[in-house]
């Protein structure tokens, strides 16, 4: 009988030592995750400048719209926590969509090999960003169901792990363009 109860503690124990190394696991997932997401937020952090110099010949009484790029740059590299970067990153890329419509006045510019080059070079980015984000929610949702599921949710709370948020597109993003094929007038 001594054995038996032995034997049940000892495996006890062992699918608790389990549940604390997945849930670590987990979470050091959805911390690479976004140190991914950092990382092309970066390079898309550096690159703004060089962009901005490039329109900034073709379109220079466009001054709202570069003090808004720099001001989002700014607050990009000022950022601290996931979700302040989150909220500059959503900021830099509303700020980048304006560069790109001036883009769409300047037919001279769009034609630039340098603007080219750095608008492809953006789009790669922004796919990467994309995919990355993916992978940072879904390491979140297994990270988070990791904790709040039984029996990890009896592990969690003593070891100070909280549900962690996933990246969302903002309101103003979430809008439905309006497509019209009838001739502008």
């Amino acid at each position: 009988m001594g054995w038996i109860v032995l034997i049940i503690l000892v495996a006890l124990a062992l699918y608790a030592v389990y549940l604390y190394n997945r849930i670590v696991t987990l979470e050091n997932r959805y911390q690479n995750a976004w140190s991914q997401i950092d990382v092309q937020l970066k390079r898309r952090t550096d690159l703004v400048p060089n962009l901005v110099e490039t329109v900034k010949g073709y379109a220079a009484h466009e001054k709202e719209v570069f003090t808004r790029v720099a001001e989002s740059r700014e607050r990009m590299l000022r950022a601290g926590s996931i979700d302040e970067q989150a909220e500059a990153a959503n900021m830099m890329t509303a700020a980048l969509r304006s560069v790109f419509a001036i883009a769409e006045n300047y037919p001279e510019l769009k034609a630039n090999e340098n603007f080219r080059v750095l608008q492809e070079e953006l789009a790669g980015i922004e796919n990467k960003i994309a995919y990355a984000r993916q992978f940072y929610n879904d390491a979140v949702l297994q990270f988070n169901n990791a904790i709040k599921t039984v029996p990890g949710v009896f592990l969690a709370g003593p070891m100070g792990k909280k549900p962690h948020v996933y990246l969302e597109i903002p309101e103003t993003e979430r809008e439905v363009p309006q497509v019209s094929f009838r001739p502008a007038s």
